[in-house]
């Protein structure tokens, strides 16, 4: 049994290194060609332009490029001033989005917006967007759907798994357990 194993490393090992092509190195990190401060002004506001951008994901832009510091937060500044940059606007459209489209609850909506670093005063603005009545409407409509696709037969066990599900889509504890009551 143990030399059919080894018998079988060697092949499948001679099989590896036989190959035709070469195999990529992973381990080799891939610095990307730096950009210049002018390069840099033209291609931010692109990067901006084509969807909206939080200040934390332009800075890790620039410094993927080679710019820090001064230069980078003048760059910032720039693009706030002009218009290609605003938290606000950003909060206010992934709000919309992660709702609308991804149906998130208030939780992880508002730890993906602490996690980007936007300002406290920009997530408020940005949770406003929220409808509370199209809220619960969502909250119920993920929880029905769920609740029949849960094959667990002990009633309390399928309300558990309930629970963490929607839980974990970011919708709050306290109305994830009205949302079981009403529904069941």
């Amino acid at each position: 049994m143990y030399l059919k194993k080894i018998t079988i490393a060697v092949t499948l090992w001679s099989k590896i290194h036989k190959m035709s092509y070469a195999r990529k190195d992973y381990g080799a990190e891939h610095t990307k060609k730096p950009w210049s401060l002018a390069e840099a002004k033209v291609k931010i506001a692109a990067y901006c332009a084509y969807q909206e951008r939080c200040q934390e994901e332009v800075r890790t832009k620039l410094a993927e490029r080679g710019i820090f510091g001064a230069e980078g937060e003048d760059l910032i500044a720039t693009l706030i001033t002009e218009g290609f940059l605003n938290e606000e606007r950003f909060a206010c459209a992934f709000v919309r989005g992660k709702f609308g489209l991804k149906k998130w609850g208030r939780n992880k909506i508002l730890m993906e917006l602490k996690m980007k670093k936007v300002s406290p005063n920009c997530i408020k603005a940005g949770m406003k967007e929220i409808d509370q009545d199209e809220y619960w409407e969502v909250l119920l409509r993920l929880a029905s759907k769920k609740w029949e696709t849960l094959k667990e037969t002990v009633l309390i066990k399928k309300k558990y798994k309930l629970q963490q599900y929607l839980i974990g889509r970011g919708f709050e504890p306290d109305l994830v357990q009205m949302a079981i009551q009403e529904m069941i």
